[in-house]
Formats: structure tokens, sequence, C-alpha cells
């Protein structure tokens, strides 16, 4: 089957989108959007059949790469026309004859002239001479169509055959008889070095045993001072500084007359004499019985690092029982790990064997598999390309054609995704919110006809990642799942290297470190960089600073010459070294620029009075705990793309800009302020009722907040409101509580979080026919007493509720008795600080969890704890 070149396909597909939705209004290039417009649809059909001719023809790669460029331009182009068009609606006319104007239209004029040219030397190529070789290719190939695969984010990867592995490092870290255990796990990548780590570090026994456990991630590109800190971090203690005799002084003195357990994870190199010093400064005690496990590649390293022999462990790649059992697992978890047709048991066999027993590529084949467990056609043709890809004997190769082959497998859209991934340092644990924002930002989120929202589908996009073992989720919500941070295995992030430099989706040198350069286009800034050569980019796209480093924004910097970008997450960084009134004046160039985030940058204190006419392109704005940021300019109202806006915890922030209602596109909303009487020039609520598309709003009030009794039945207007979210924190006024008392609730609310509510009964709303498809409540925070009678229902008519959290309040008088019968669906249970409770089947007085029928199991992982 032949593949489409996933990049250019990709970004044809949204550049003949835009145009033949949005062109007209590009009113004086019509004609040339149209040109381009019929040219690409001939490019897109020869698309089909490119990507497998790439490999074996230069002139069909040369082609290819010729034909990105141009689309990148062309889109470039058609953004700014459409900005331009947007800008001078108001007044038309005013712009029309001036010299200005004259020169814009001059200028854009030629330039898609330029393109079109060059388009129609392409077309030209294609009928002359890769046509012919496209007939004789597609002649033998089984064009078979892929299987869409969708699925909820969920860890569908299962230990195999590692029992005897933990028993023997158990049995070398458990007895106290020695000073300091130091244990060696040894391998090739993919082996389950890290696994086999992991299910130690949190064996019952293990915890028990070491007062204290700590986890460092070294991999290739680490610091000593970094590893240090994480380890302070870890151990709850202040991390600062950047005297390694002062760090290593911390970890001495809070790990003494302690028993504890060092993991030391992928390292690669003691080159440096790191290792010598951070082990001299550990404290030893004989019989006390303290543990190091290091795993690497290199034996080498595991011996320079004290490991002697007889306590090397070297996992062994799994046999033929064990790699089936992991693959059915996988590839059928449809049917709880049971593969019920002989037939695909004969080809899921031969596949197996393939892997050679190899845990990570068994994993990735199996979740490629699993979505088509219904093709017969499908398996045999997989088997077929995985034979050929396995040629050679070089066993890293082996794993990378498997992981190749996954990737060659996925959606188109979902390659676009997966390449972001390459920008990342090594083993960087990434926030699921980040990649979506990003995804959306670049227009990789394809809408088509789903009705769910771009965030919606990009966190479906992630979870099909997750899903086919691409990605390993590091951090979730207990309750459903969703996904908080994740990260790439380091096999994987090598094979989203080599794709992206081969497709120039990121700027890499031949050892697959990102570098920078003219032609860089999307870039995971480190302070090792250096921003310079960006002085001639006018290519880059996307930016996210990984590591809190210094960057350089005055006028003769590099980055601040950069004009092109049209994603920006600073999060990473406070910004507390460079001047605000260059940061700004920057943004205010960023004209593309469709995601923004910055947090906790101390010096904001206003954004530009023009934002709305420079940063017309804004689809997402996350500004957090900018604390001194203390009011929003009237014109953010005219942001008309906005979709998402979080303000969230800008403590100095009273109230948002009168005119919030025109951002008529505004999907997710938090940090919205209810202002005090005082404030004539702020957004009331009654402006909600007309941001018809919301789905996620979350609501701040303070002591001087005002709700009009004209407004109480707003919320009940927003018909796709899915997620509330009410904080009253130090609001204890008696008014407001009586009004929120009062509130007409959404009618399809599926999560409410109420936060530091100060009545002592829940609000009468709160009740499950208000509330009748609500699935997920928490509580938190508060001074409630006692459940109000409404909540308990009435005339047969059960809450939904499946998930639900109460945190921190001391006073809730509640028998789970009550709560079970009012809640028959309930199935996951989180309770913490909740002191009167009454007969709860799990921890009260801490933290404390509960999942339908596992009540025995979650217990007693709680007390382990």
């Amino acid at each position: 089957m032949s593949v489409p070149d996933p990049l250019v396909q990709v970004l044809l597909q949204q550049l003949l989108t835009e145009l033949l939705a949005r062109a007209q209004f590009a009113i004086e290039f019509q004609s040339e959007f149209e040109e381009m417009q019929l040219k690409l649809h001939f490019m897109q059909a020869f698309l089909t059949d490119a990507d497998n001719l790439k490999k074996k023809y230069r002139t069909v790669r040369e082609t290819l790469t010729e034909l990105r460029e141009l689309i990148y331009e062309a889109d470039d182009i058609l953004l700014d026309c459409l900005l331009k068009a947007d800008y001078r609606k108001g007044s038309p006319l005013c712009y029309s004859f001036s010299p200005k104007e004259l020169f814009y239209r001059y200028r854009t004029g030629k330039r898609l002239s330029n393109i079109n040219v060059r388009i129609g030397k392409m077309e030209k190529n294609f009928r002359s001479y890769i046509t012919p070789i496209i007939g004789q290719t597609s002649q033998n190939e089984n064009n078979s169509r892929i299987v869409r695969w969708t699925s909820q984010a969920f860890d569908q990867s299962e230990i195999v055959g590692l029992a005897e592995d933990t028993r023997k490092i158990l049995g070398w870290i458990l007895p106290m008889n020695e000073e300091f255990h130091r244990v060696g796990i040894v391998g090739m990548g993919g082996l389950g070095k890290t696994t086999i780590t992991q299910k130690i570090f949190k064996d019952k026994l293990v915890v028990d045993c070491f007062e204290k456990r700590i986890w460092v991630s070294v991999s290739q590109t680490f610091s000593e001072p970094e590893i240090m800190r994480s380890m302070l971090k870890q151990l709850g203690e202040d991390e600062s500084g950047s005297d390694i005799g002062e760090l290593l002084h911390k970890i001495h003195q809070v790990l003494t007359d302690k028993r504890y357990l060092i993991v030391m994870d992928d390292v690669w190199s003691t080159v440096s004499g790191w290792w010598d010093r951070i082990s001299t400064g550990l404290p030893k005690k004989m019989g006390q019985g303290s543990s190091i496990i290091i795993t690497t590649r290199n034996e080498d390293v595991a011996r320079s690092m004290g490991v002697v022999e007889a306590r090397i462990h070297r996992p062994k790649i799994l046999n033929e029982e064990e790699s089936w059992s992991l693959f059915c697992k996988i590839a059928f978890s449809a049917t709880k790990g049971v593969c019920k047709n002989l037939q695909f048991k004969k080809v899921g066999n031969d596949i197996v064997k393939k892997c050679r027993g190899l845990p990570l590529a068994i994993k990735t084949i199996g979740g490629l598999l699993s979505s088509k467990i219904h093709s017969l056609g499908d398996w045999k043709r997989i088997y077929d390309n995985f034979h050929d890809e396995l040629a050679t004997q070089e066993s890293n190769s082996s794993v990378m054609a498997s992981l190749q082959l996954s990737y060659d497998e996925l959606p188109a859209h979902l390659k676009h995704c997966i390449l972001c991934f390459s920008i990342y340092p090594e083993d960087y644990e990434i926030s699921a919110d980040q990649l979506v924002h990003w995804w959306i930002g670049e227009g990789f989120v394809v809408f088509g006809r789903s009705a769910k929202t771009a965030l919606e589908l990009a966190f479906d996009y992630l979870s099909e990642l997750i899903s086919r073992c691409l990605v390993e989720v590091m951090n979730r919500r207990h309750y459903d799942g969703r996904v908080y941070f994740c990260k790439m295995h380091d096999m994987v992030r090598d094979m989203t290297i080599k794709i992206a430099r081969d497709e120039t989706f990121g700027s890499f040198d031949g050892k697959g470190r990102e570098i920078i350069t003219a032609n860089s286009r999307r870039l995971g800034f480190t302070a090792s960089m250096d921003m310079q050569p960006l002085a001639s980019n006018s290519k880059l796209r996307a930016l996210l600073l990984m590591t809190n480093c210094q960057i350089d924004l005055s006028r003769k910097a590099g980055l601040a010459r950069v004009k092109s970008l049209r994603v920006l997450d600073l999060s990473h960084n406070k910004l507390e070294n460079i001047s605000i009134e260059d940061l700004l004046g920057w943004m205010s160039s960023l004209k593309r620029l469709s995601y923004l985030h910055l947090h906790g940058v101390a010096s904001l204190r206003e954004l530009p009075y023009a934002i709305g006419k420079l940063l017309r392109n804004l689809h997402i704005l996350v500004l957090t705990e900018c604390n001194n940021l203390q009011k929003l300019p009237p014109s953010f109202t005219t942001l008309q793309r906005l979709t998402v806006l979080n303000i969230g915890s800008c403590s100095s922030l009273q109230y948002l800009p009168q005119g919030l209602k025109r951002l008529s596109n505004l999907q997710d909303l938090s940090g919205f302020k209810l202002a005090s009487p005082a404030h004539t020039d702020a957004c009331r609520l009654v402006e909600l009722k007309d941001l018809t598309q919301l789905r996620v709003l979350r609501i701040d009030i303070s002591e001087e907040a005002e709700i009009a009794d004209d407004e109480l039945t707003v919320l009940s207007e927003l018909h796709q409101l899915q997620v509330l979210s009410i904080n009253t924190e130090e609001c204890e006024n008696r008014e407001i509580l009586r009004k929120l008392d009062k509130l007409s609730p959404p009618p399809h609310l599926m999560e409410l979080y109420l936060r530091y509510y100060c009545g002592e009964a829940t609000p009468n709303w709160i009740n499950p026919t208000s509330l009748c498809e609500l699935q997920y409540l928490c509580i938190e925070n508060g001074e409630l007493t006692c459940i109000s009678p409404s909540f308990w229902g009435g005339n047969g008519s059960p809450w939904k509720i499946e998930g639900l959290c109460l945190k921190f309040l001391p006073r809730l008088q509640v028998e789970w008795a009550m709560v079970q019968s009012a809640m028959p669906l309930l199935r996951y249970l989180e309770v913490s600080h909740c002191y009167m409770l009454q007969s709860f089947p799990c921890n009260i007085m801490n933290l404390g969890y509960w999942r339908k029928n596992e009540e025995e199991e979650e217990i007693g992982e709680m007390e382990s704890i």
C-alpha cells in the first residue's frame, strides 16, 4: 500500500481548505488564489503515490521538498492577506489608494505569481517524468484501506515475564547486611530495563523498607547540578543554588541515618567524574542497607559506578510464550487478551517471532494491529513489510524498523503531531496541554465534520498515540485517565528525530541534536543553544522554551528579528532578565501568532493597548500566575478567533473588559472574574450568555463581586457548557453566597468543581434533577458542614455521577450509605482531610481512593502508602 507523504499531504489539504473557504475574502488576489487552487488539486492526486517513490527516485524527493516549501510560503501569504482584509473591514476606502497599500498589493501579487509559476513547472515535471513512474509502480501495489482507530486514553501495556527479574533484584537490595548495595541493570534499548526498575521502585516491600526513595532520569544530556537539584526536590528540600558542594551537603544531611534507595536511570557516561563526587557525598552506614540501582546500555558504565559483576543484571528477551502473551494483551485488548481466530493466531505468531522477544517492538506492533483485528489481509501485509524491514541483522535496526512501521501506519494528521515530540529533550515530561495547544496553533487538528471542539479532537489525537504505544503516560487523572503529562521512549524519539530531519520538520545535526539555523521551522530551545542564527530566519513557526533559561530580546538579538511565529510558549521562563517593553514590542510584531503562553511573568502589568489589532490571528492565549497583571485593554475583545482564554491565578487582575461577548468563538474560559460594581467598564456575568460555544468555564468570585438578580439564569443559557468551576476563595460575603444558592445551572453539565465555598450546606441547585447529566463532582477547601436535602434527590431521580472528589472539608458530615444510595453509578471516589465522614471505604484523614469492585486492592494500596 502506498502512503502519501505525510507532511506535504497535511499541509496541502490545510491550504486547499483555506483557499476554498476563505480566499474569496482577499478580493484583490482572488484570481491568483483560484489559479493556485486548481494547480494544487493536481498535486494532491499525485501525493497518493509519491511517498514510496521518494525513497527510490531523487527527482521525486527534490520535487516533494520544493512543494513543501511552496505550500508553507503560500500558506503564509494567504494568512497575511486574510489578516489584512480583517484589518480593513472597518473602513476599506481609507486604504484603497494609499502608497503603502499599493506597494502591499504589488509585492503580494508578485509573490503569488511567482508561486504559481513554480507550481506550473512542477506540474510539467510530474506529467512528463514522474507520472509514468507512478503508473508503472502502482500496477503492482495492493492499495489496502487503513482502518482508522479511535479509543480512550488508557495504558494498555502489561508486564509479562518480569517476576524472576524482580525477585532477583529484591534479593540484592533488601538485606541490611551491607552499608551500600550497588545494582546494575544492563541491556539494549527497549529491553525493559526501566520497566523492571519501576516495578521494583513501587514494590510494597521496597516502599516499606526504604525511608527515602529517589528516581533520577540521567539520560545523555545532563548536568551534575541538575541531578542534585532533582534529588533535593524529591526529598522535599530547597533545590536552589548552583554550588555543587552546597547541593551535595544538603543531600547528605537529609539522607543521614535514613535507609534510602536511589535509581539512576539511563546512564550513558561517567567520564566527567560526576558519579564519583555524588557517590562520595552520600551517607553510608554498615547494616543500614541503602541501595543504588543503575540502568544503562553500557556495562562499563555500570562497573565504573562501582557495580561488581555479580550484581549486574542483564534482562533477557521474552521467550515465545511470554512474547505471545504480551502481544495478545495489547493486540486483542478488546477481547481481554484472547485470540479467537486461528488464522489470526498463525499470522500473529509469525509477526511476534519477527519481534525477537523485544518488549518495545512487541508493544509497538501489538498497538498497531489492535485496530485491525477484523482484517486478516492487513495483518499479512504488515507481516510482509515487517519481514522486509527486518532484513538487517542489527538489533537496533530491527527495533527502529518496527517503530518506523508503526509511524507509517498512523493516519496523516497524527504524523505531524508525533513529530512534535522530536524537539523535546530526552526523558522530558511533556505537558499534555502544551502539546494540544501547539497542535491547534499550527493547524494540525483537522476538524472535518466532527462536532467536537479543536481541544477535544487534539486530546483524542494524544489518546490514540498513547494507545498505539508510541507515547508513554507519566501522570493522569485517576477518575477518567485524562493525561496531564507524557513522554516518549528514547528509541521512539530517535525515530521521530530521523523523520523530522528528513522532512525538514525540525533542524537536527547528524547525531540527532537540535540545532538552530536560518531554515529552522520549529525549536525546543534550551540553555545550550545560540539564537543568533535566527536573525536571518523567516520560516520559524513554533518556539517553545524547554527550561528556565535566559533569552535575549534586545533589538539586535536574533530572536527579536523573528516575525513568522505561530506558536510561542515561554511558560518555563519567568522572563525576569528581559525588558517587558522589548517582550511586548516583539510580541506585537508576530502578526501570525496563534498560540501564546506566558507564566509567572512578574513584570507584566498590562498587555499592549492595540493587542486586538496586532494579534488578530490569536486562537489560544494563556497568561497564568502573572500576579502583577492588572488589566486587559478594551481592544482585547476584538480577538475574534480566540477559542481558549486562560488568565487563572492572576491575583491583581480584578475584572475583564466589557465586550467579552464579542468573542463568539470562545470555547474555554478560565479565570473569569465577577467584578465589583465600582468597575463600570468591567465585563458582567450577563455577557457570558452570548458565548454560546463555551464548553469550559472557570469563575473566580471575590469579596467585592456582584451578581445581579437578572444574571441568576445566565449559566442555564450555556447549552454547550460541560465543565464549570466556581472558586470563592476569600469570599465570605453573605449576599454573594445567597445569590450563588439561587443560580440556575447549565443544563448539560458533565463536570462541576466547587472550591472554597463558605456556606454551611451545598447550594440547592446541586441536585440530580438540575444536573441530570453530571458525571463528576469535586468539592474542596470549604466550610461545609452538611449536604443540602435537595442534593439527595427524590421521586426516583438518582445521580448519574461516576466520580466524586471531597477534599479539605474538615467539618463535613456525610454517611457512606447515603452516598451509595444517591449515586448508584459511582465507580470512583477520592477523599482527603475530611475528618468527619462516616463509614467511608477509604482513608479520610490523608489521601484515599476507592474504586468500585476493587475495594480491597485500593485499601491495601493506600495502607501501604
